[in-house]
């Protein structure tokens, strides 16, 4: 099975040790987000096929990553790099220092084991599309030959992400749109080419209706990937997480609202002191992330101020 670790949430970048002391002990525990009774994944060398790791920041886990591979089990760093202000991004790692970072994932097991994420797109009067055409190149550039492939994706407005973008937007004092379906697809278009520039194809995340020429739907948890890295084959199926996703069946440890990156529009985190809080009281020797007996905090203050 393919261990996902976690698009719930920032393991890598926040919950590094309790990860580690989970690996050691063979299993990690995970409630269900839509009730349920929790499960039990193992996570023995002979269970597992691979780890996607997805992060924000993978230099605090870089020790931990040189752990697994001595341990022989192949992983994918997804790693978010956009570059937003910081209105949008509250606690997100400097961008120059996560390049750094992913260019030490990239030198130490090969471009194949990066993937790097520009998503979500959002367009703002911070970010509007001249903007985000200027962010990407430079990022494009500061990647070239550590990785092969960017994926990209529009923000989805659900509708806590609609409600925290509104509180940002009103404290910090800026617009945002969604954009009509037509611009998207120009934009990804020219995102593309400014990819290719740079040694590396473009792929879009759960959002068909934007592809592009030149741009294919993206396999976040990737199985043809995994083997390369792996160097061996093995059984999977294709097991989407939600409409649209041409991801591999996999298993993920991660608990949403408990990112405390604090970005406005999140779809993983209901409320940024809620997640603040969790992750204060997070045991890191425990067995799930984070529980039922340590719920988000009621309180609307924020904790990230």
């Amino acid at each position: 099975m393919i261990i996902s670790a976690s698009y719930r949430s920032d393991i890598p970048a926040f919950y590094g040790d309790w990860f580690r002391n989970r690996l050691k002990a063979g299993f990690a525990r995970v409630e269900s987000p839509y009730g349920g009774k929790a499960s039990t994944i193992s996570l023995k060398r002979p269970d597992v096929d691979g780890f996607v790791f997805w992060t924000r920041n993978i230099a605090p886990f870089l020790p931990i990553l040189g752990e697994v591979h001595a341990q022989t089990y192949p992983f994918i760093v997804s790693h978010t790099l956009t570059g937003y202000p910081r209105q949008l991004d509250a606690r997100v790692a400097d961008a120059h220092a996560s390049l750094k970072a992913m260019r030490q994932v990239a030198a130490l097991y090969g471009k194949r084991a990066l993937v790097w994420r520009y998503d979500p797109i959002l367009i703002s009067s911070l970010t509007p599309p001249d903007w985000h055409l200027e962010n990407f190149a430079g990022l494009a550039r500061g990647l070239k030959g550590a990785c092969d492939e960017v994926v990209v994706s529009f923000a989805q407005i659900y509708k806590k992400t609609r409600r925290n973008l509104a509180v940002a937007a009103d404290r910090h004092g800026f617009d945002w749109l969604d954009p009509k379906a037509e611009e998207k697809r120009r934009l990804i278009g020219q995102l593309a080419l400014i990819a290719q520039g740079e040694g590396m194809i473009l792929s879009v995340c759960c959002q068909p209706e934007l592809a592009a020429p030149k741009v294919g739907l993206a396999r976040c948890v990737d199985p043809k990937r995994l083997m390369e890295v792996a160097g061996h084959k093995f059984p999977f199926k294709f097991k989407g997480n939600r409409p649209d996703c041409g991801c591999a069946e996999s298993r993920d440890i991660g608990a949403y609202d408990s990112c405390p990156h604090g970005c406005a529009y999140c779809y993983a985190v209901g409320e940024r002191g809620g997640a603040a809080q969790r992750f204060k009281t997070h045991d890191p020797n425990g067995e799930f992330l984070i529980t039922a007996q340590n719920p988000p905090v009621s309180s609307t203050a924020d904790l990230f101020e």
